[in-house]
């Protein structure tokens, strides 16, 4: 493998790491509004967004990389709690609550960040190479 082929490795992880850092914070919107309802009378809460990725190829380097693409907001049906007095209860008193299920964002994240680590890991050992790589040539 030549250090050409190291810098290519490197630059496909760093995009990685971006598109997983840009999943995280999405995942952490979802989060944050887990329980965000509509300001209105019968009105639709927040809609859980999913991350999509997009493949390109990086015509600098000669090799495909990850980008985020942009989140599609998740269709499943709301919930209804029964919540008379809140401002956003429709005539029959119920609320539509976030269609954000906390354990399916828990998960989400948790894969999202072993994808971050396992880019971050393969970075670390390309410079580990070329640098073992200098040190030879240096003697």
């Amino acid at each position: 493998m030549s250090a050409m082929d190291l810098i290519k490795s490197m630059m496909v992880a760093a995009s990685g790491l971006k598109a997983q850092s840009g999943r995280m914070r999405v995942i952490a919107e979802n989060i944050a509004n887990a329980d965000s309802t509509s300001r209105v009378a019968g009105g639709d809460p927040y809609r859980r967004k999913i991350v999509t990725f997009e493949d390109k190829l990086n015509r600098e380097i000669g090799a495909n990389t990850v980008s985020l693409g942009r989140p599609v907001l998740d269709k499943t049906e709301f919930q209804l709690k029964y919540m008379p007095g809140h401002p956003a209860a429709d005539e029959a008193g119920y609320v539509k609550m976030p269609n954000v299920n906390g354990m399916v964002e828990a998960m989400d994240m948790r894969e999202a960040q072993r994808s971050y680590e396992a880019n971050l890991n393969l970075i670390q050992a390309s410079r580990r190479m070329i640098s073992q790589t200098i040190d030879i040539l240096r003697k």
